[in-house]
């Protein structure tokens, strides 16, 4: 029973941690994982989706804990902790009292060996009783003779083994001590010093590293006190942020809840207007029933009568409404300003379903106005390209509306000049300019700027950052990266293409997640696993594949084409690479190295150290392979090809193309090269 179970531990591994869970949570679409392993997964993300099979969640689902599944794990866990041989095992041993250090013996007199010793002589290496050192004491003979009290209990451990001598000499060069019979034979020539000299140098040694400790200690302690001062002053500003945003969303439902009841008000009124009129022909027709009735007793009434002379004297007139057709109008709701509801609540679900889909960093992009496009498409021309702030540092206010993304075409059009009633000169938008061409501040723009910085005043959480230091700043996750035909730093992919290289997957490495296809130069995640044999060469635990090529000298240059750029890594690593443990992942050991998307993070491995990267969202990367200066170097390919990373390193086996790629449905293509 416990080795059947234990056989469900491979299934029982949180996918992001590759570990056994730990407070397991499932989601909706059936998949489970490490509550805390999850919660890091979805920080700073919105829409959150399954790292697994990417479904995604409008709503940030609430985590609840999985006990049947948990249940499941303590099981295996006591039965792996049942099955385990008793010396791996952890036995309990109850503390026993802690026995007194016994009391150190006497030393003895060397000559009576009965009475306890006073004093130890150097020279003669032996111990004395109060008795037997006299003559030390009073025959000038032994004056020479160096006397220690209290007496040695080590004596034995002082005198040259060899020599029988007493270890006074210090030797530096060897660093050890010996006798004056060592001076004269084996260290003869060596440099050499009393013992109780060398111990002052030591000393002194110690001391000096004692203060070094003590200032680094110190240091550390200091610094672990601005961290904590730093921790409180993060959770301010969190909170702030967050009552900011939480007002923000706030705002936003109270427009679209209000504009929602203007909607139902717009239906009702119409809904009522339709009933009115229908009321009103229901009510004139039966009327008009009544008096065809009326002329239809008459009319009964006339035949009944016998007397033809009364009959044939006597008229009916037809009423007037006979001549009046009746109808059904057809009626609806489709007024103008219903139809103008809908179709603008239409397209604006459309535009926050286009906005949301994308990573929060691009979003604001996508919601810039006109006047900043045209900023940013004249940085390009020839200026560095500006970092875009949030919408409240931008001036808008909650009720403002952004204007959609236009033509960026549009914006490198000269505007067209023209002249007003006082001569002075305006483009098409309207903007004043001098006589020498340049836009004079109008009122308008004016009274937009004290707006801004009116709204600035109001939303302080902008500035609150900057007492802090660069590297204790929090991310702004609002900031768009650069796109990289912005950036200056490029290559000219065409002098790296002359170092292209054919590669394929080797299929002997391929995880059997990882499905191989068009020749072995795609792969792509499924969730059905590969029909591999298991052989040692085979990744087990990551869905990790390698290339069958790896390089040794020479550089060389290949190209990989994304279908998603989350949850994937582009690498290198060693043919020993581990295939099996829980060090198998790119980057988390000595032998490989890798560039991993994680959601929107982007980061560089190697040795399980970890650098955060800025995200060019490249759908092609590069990678250069320089063996002989050891070094490889990654790049966002487009037109042309831009840097984002190097390795430096130095190769000590051939190094081989590696991949990771976890979502299900996500590939990763070998390009082909050409020009």
């Amino acid at each position: 029973m416990a080795t059947s179970l234990l056989n469900l531990e491979e299934d029982l591994t949180c996918s992001i941690c590759l570990c056994p869970f730990d407070g397991p949570v499932s989601l909706a679409c059936g998949h489970s994982f490490c509550q805390q392993c999850l919660e890091a997964a979805w920080r700073n993300v919105d829409p959150v989706s399954c790292p697994h099979c990417r479904t995604l969640y409008t709503v940030r689902p609430e985590l609840k804990r999985n006990t049947v599944l948990s249940a499941v794990v303590d099981t295996i866990r006591s039965a792996s902790d049942a099955i385990m041989p008793p010396s791996e095992s952890v036995r309990e041993v109850p503390m026993a009292k802690p026995k007194p250090k016994p009391e150190p013996k006497p030393v003895l007199c060397d000559t009576c060996m009965v009475a306890k010793a006073e004093s130890t002589c150097m020279t003669c290496a032996a111990s004395f009783c109060s008795e037997h050192v006299r003559p030390h004491r009073d025959n000038p003979v032994y004056r020479a003779h160096r006397l220690v009290e209290p007496p040695l209990a080590d004596l034995q451990h002082r005198l040259c083994a060899e020599h029988a001598k007493l270890l006074e000499f210090y030797c530096v060069q060897h660093e050890r001590s010996m006798c004056s019979g060592c001076l004269q034979e084996q260290h003869r020539g060596c440099a050499f010093c009393p013992v109780e000299e060398q111990r002052g140098k030591t000393e002194s040694e110690m001391r000096d590293k004692l203060g070094t400790l003590d200032c680094k200690i110190e240091k550390n302690q200091l610094v672990i006190s601005q961290m904590r001062e730093q921790q409180a002053k993060l959770k301010d500003i969190a909170a702030v942020r967050k009552r900011a945003l939480e007002a923000e969303y706030q705002q936003l439902r109270d427009l679209l809840q209000r504009d929602e009841s203007e909607a139902m008000k717009a239906l009702e009124k119409d809904l009522e207007t339709g009933q009115t009129k229908l009321s009103t022909l229901m009510k004139k027709f039966s009327q008009n029933i009544e008096k065809m009735n009326g002329t239809k007793d008459e009319i009964h009434r006339l035949l009944t009568q016998s007397d033809s002379m009364d009959f044939l004297q006597a008229s009916v007139d037809m009423p007037s409404v006979v001549a009046f057709d009746p109808y059904a109008p057809r009626i609806n709701l489709d007024s103008k300003a219903v139809i103008a509801y809908h179709a603008c609540v239409v397209s604006l679900k459309e535009q926050i379903s286009k906005i949301l889909s994308q990573p929060v960093e691009n979003r604001l992009s996508l919601l810039k106005p006109e006047s900043e496009k045209a900023d940013t498409d004249q940085a390009g021309a020839g200026t560095p390209p500006t970092v875009l702030p949030n919408p409240r540092e931008r001036g808008f206010g909650p009720n403002e509306a952004f204007s959609p993304p236009r033509d960026p075409g549009a914006a490198k059009k000269k505007p067209r000049e023209r002249k007003d009633n006082k001569g002075e000169k305006k483009d098409s938008r309207g903007e004043q300019k001098d006589n020498r061409g340049q836009k004079k501040d109008s009122q308008g723009h004016k009274e937009h700027r004290e707006r801004r910085e009116e709204r600035a005043n109001r939303f302080p959480t902008a500035g609150m950052t900057s007492s802090f230091s660069s590297m204790d700043r929090i991310p702004d996750l609002t900031k768009s990266v650069p796109d990289p035909a912005d950036m200056r730093t490029f290559v000219k992919r065409n002098d790296l293409l002359k170092y292209g290289t054919i590669l394929m997957f080797d299929q002997r490495t391929a995880h059997r997640r990882v499905a191989l296809s068009e020749n072995n130069t795609k792969a792509s995640v499924s969730d059905e696993p590969s029909p591999y044999p298991e052989i040692p060469a085979r990744f087990t635990v990551c869905s990790q594949v390698l290339c069958s090529k790896g390089f040794t000298q020479g550089r060389h240059y290949w190209e990989v084409k994304m279908s998603s750029n989350n949850f994937c890594g582009i690498g290198l690593a060693y043919g020993s690479m581990d295939r099996k443990g829980p060090c198998s992942r790119l980057g988390r050991n000595a032998q490989s190295w890798c560039v991993e998307w994680f959601n929107v993070k982007l980061s560089a491995w190697h040795r399980s150290e970890e650098t955060v990267l800025s995200n060019p969202n490249p759908s092609r990367v590069g990678v250069l392979l320089d063996c002989d200066e050891g070094s490889a170097t990654f790049y966002s390919v487009s037109d042309r090809a831009y840097p984002f990373h190097t390795f430096v390193f130095h190769f000590s086996e051939p190094v081989y193309p590696a991949f990771w790629i976890f979502s299900s449905g996500s590939s990763i293509n070998l390009c082909k090269l050409t020009n």
